[in-house]
């Protein structure tokens, strides 16, 4: 398996969220009204950042998301209409480093609050798998290694593909995916609204708590659900779930390095089914806004059985599910399964 990521310890949530709300000022009285509504105009960058939106501000705000249902966020180009949009909106949600796009046209917007999720809480370095074990076998650092040079070579693919996960600096964005990160993105976004939207500060306060509270909720489900598991190891087409693995002791095995759309190389093919037979894998998933073939191919040739599990970029009619807590319901379920959680 390929490098794993270690846990990196963020700062206090406090020093974190004065970080991100530095460059944020009071809005007037009448600011409601600057995007052309009646409530707190805010525009998120995708669909984590617009659930967060219309969570905490409730019927204070009017959310609208720069990415459609269904599209694929890291491809997003801005039109001159959303660019429009975002000048009149009161406030801007956003992941800086996902939507290079979306990072240029708030950068040079003057919308008068400008939230980036990134500062909220601890990034950490991109990788193919991740693993939440602090012990590992002189085996497993063997087969490691092995993997080494095809992780370097696949972060190579996918920047000559144009498509990356990364944000600046290498880290991995998919923060949303861990409850605990997400929940402490939420506390920042609530703070940043208490500060631009002063008139309903109480209600942004006690919504935030409220989503604080779910989430936290949803952690504690999600490691009463994966306690008791057979592996610890699962297969999927999109280096996403880094976050999610480290916080519950899992391993991520990506299909790096590929185009969604290409079928796995006969190598790698391989040395996935010698793993998956090494570590009792029965699973490969792949996502709803990306073709399956290449789960498909992988799992057919290695006689593995193939299953979505969601990086909640969007939602869809595919999607399992009518929000950010029902998807993720529906991956437990899907990781309990495919793990042999008891």
């Amino acid at each position: 398996m390929n490098v794993r990521r270690h846990h990196i310890s963020g700062a206090a949530l406090a020093a974190v969220t004065a970080l991100g709300l530095g460059t944020l000022t009071a809005c007037s009285s009448d600011s409601a009204a600057a995007g052309g509504t009646d409530k707190f105009d805010v525009v998120a960058s995708f669909y984590p950042m617009a659930f967060l939106a219309e969570q905490i501000g409730g019927d204070h705000v009017n959310v609208t998301s720069l990415t459609e249902p269904g599209q694929e966020p890291h491809d997003l180009e801005i039109s001159a209409k959303q660019t429009a949009q975002l000048q009149e909106s009161d406030a801007a949600l956003y992941l800086k480093g996902l939507q290079p796009s979306v990072d240029e046209a708030i950068g040079q917007s003057e919308v008068r609050t400008k939230i980036d999720a990134a500062t909220l809480t601890s990034l950490e370095e991109h990788g193919a798998e991740v693993g939440g074990h602090a012990e590992e076998s002189a085996d497993e650092h063997a087969h490691e290694d092995e993997h080494a040079e095809e992780e370097h070579a696949g972060e190579h693919a996918e920047e000559e593909h144009g498509h990356s996960h990364e944000t600046e600096g290498g880290k991995d964005p998919h923060i949303w995916l861990d409850p605990v990160k997400y929940a402490e993105v939420a506390e920042g976004v609530g703070k940043a609204f208490e500060k631009a939207d002063p008139d309903h500060a109480a209600d942004y306060k006690k919504n935030t708590e409220a989503l604080v509270g779910k989430l936290n909720d949803l952690d504690t489900t999600f490691k009463t659900g994966l306690r008791d598991r057979k592996t610890d190891v699962f297969i999927t087409t999109h280096a996403a779930f880094g976050y999610l693995a480290e916080r519950y002791g899992l391993t991520e095995e990506a299909i790096s390095g590929l185009d969604p759309e290409s079928e796995p190389s006969g190598a790698r093919v391989k040395e996935l089914e010698k793993m998956a037979k090494a570590d009792g894998v029965t699973t490969v998933f792949y996502e709803t806004l990306v073709s399956d073939k290449t789960a498909k191919t992988l799992a057919g040739d290695a006689g593995l059985e193939t299953d979505v599990l969601d990086p909640l970029e969007g939602i869809t009619d595919e999607s399992r599910g009518d929000d950010y807590f029902q998807v993720m319901e529906a991956n437990l379920k899907a990781l309990r399964t495919a793990l042999g959680a008891k």
